[in-house]
Order: structure tokens, then sequence, then C-alpha cells
């Protein structure tokens, strides 16, 4: 089937925009986004689990690391599939995104996940299981948005500002070529004002099953740019 300019055809047969090349003056900068491959797949697990080891909600689920590294190989052999996962410069930051239309995961992905999570975690499942499941059952139904699902920067290279870079970036990008609202979950309340200065802001929260912490549900509107 012939295809628009930038536009591709997953296995599926959904068809999705491929993103723009990234604006001459972020390129100029410490680092160059650019988007991930299965190549890729390892750097991003790595990259994932160093950004969200003390994560109020990830580093629960997983505490002192065990096996949470398969977890998010899982996650970021999944995040290929749509031409929206970033890496920046030698894997210091990574954007995982869900275009609209996309799934984070197949229902035969889906069913993976409760024996991984009883390998890597044995009796915590459970919990770990309702944490994820919380995550879908709160996600806005509509109208058709980008969802980033993983935002996470090396901690070796926390403090430089990279996520929020990386974010503008892909948001841009978005405006540019794609105009759609976007939704995040802000698992870190540390981060809520980082990205309501993006133009995000809350609609509701998840709690973590034990009532701990509180995930801030976060929705920022369509933006058309020239």
């Amino acid at each position: 089937m012939s295809l628009a300019p930038g536009v591709v055809s997953v296995s599926s047969g959904e068809t999705f925009r491929l993103p723009m090349t990234p604006p001459a003056a972020f390129i100029l900068g410490s680092m160059e986004p650019r988007v991930a491959t299965a190549d890729d797949i390892e750097g991003i697990a790595r990259v994932l689990t160093s950004a969200f080891r003390e994560d109020p909600f990830w580093g629960w689920s997983f505490p002192g690391g065990r096996g949470v590294e398969d977890w998010w190989r899982f996650f970021a052999r999944n995040s290929i599939r749509y031409p929206w996962t970033w890496i920046a410069g030698d894997f210091e930051a990574v954007a995982i995104w869900v275009p609209p239309g996309g799934v984070e995961t197949t229902e035969e992905e889906e069913r993976e996940v409760e024996p991984l999570l009883r390998r890597l975690v044995g009796d915590r499942a459970g919990d770990v299981m309702a944490l994820s499941n919380s995550f879908g059952e709160n996600h806005p139904a509509g109208p058709p948005h980008y969802y980033l699902s993983l935002l996470g920067v090396d901690e070796a290279h926390r403090g430089k500002g990279l996520g929020m870079k990386l974010l503008a970036d892909n948001l841009r990008t978005i405006d540019e070529t794609d105009p759609h609202p976007a939704y995040l979950e802000s698992s870190n309340p540390a981060n809520d004002a980082r990205y309501a200065r993006h133009g995000f802001r809350p609609i509701g929260a998840i709690e973590r099953p034990d009532g701990g912490a509180k995930a801030t549900m976060m929705w920022r509107e369509a933006v058309s740019r020239p």
C-alpha cells in the first residue's frame, strides 16, 4: 500500500505519522534525540532501571531493584512497535510515547505480565499487578491523544534538565506535525511543576495499592504551531 510521506505502517496494519527530524537548536545541544530501534532495547532498559530506582511507585514495586531491569526490558521491547520512543544522546534520557490509536501492550503482551511478575517479585506480584492495572483503568478514554508512558533520565545525568528538554522537543514535534492532546502520569510529585510548565494540568490521581503515594494524572490540550 502506498503511504503518504512521513507515514509508516506497523504489523497490526495501523498507520502512524513519523516524527520530524529534531529541530536544529535541539541537535546543537548536549544531546541528539533519535527514534529507537530494536538494537536499543537493552540500553532503554538500563536507562529506565536507573531512572526509576528510587521512584515512589516503581521503587516500591521492586524493592532493592530485584528483577526491575527485566520489567523495563519488557516495556522497551513493546515500545518500539511505534516510531515514538526517543533516545537522547548516548542513552542519557528516554521518552516512550504511545501515539493516538496505539496501545501500550497488546492482548498477547498483557498475558505475559502476570507470569513475568511472579517470576520477578514472587508474592509481591499481586500488588504490582494491581498497580499496573490501575494505570490502565484510570487512563482517559478520549479524545485521541499522545500518551507519555515513560520519561526517564539516567541517574548519572540528572540535574541537567535533559528530561524536560527531551519532553519539550517531543511536544514541539507533536504540535508541528500531528496536533493532539497529550497525557501522562507523574509518579513523582517533584516533577508535577515541571510538567505544568510545559502545559500539563492535573486531572486526577492514582493511589499506590498500600496508600503510600499518589501519581498525578496530567493532561495537555492540543496546540497547533505554524
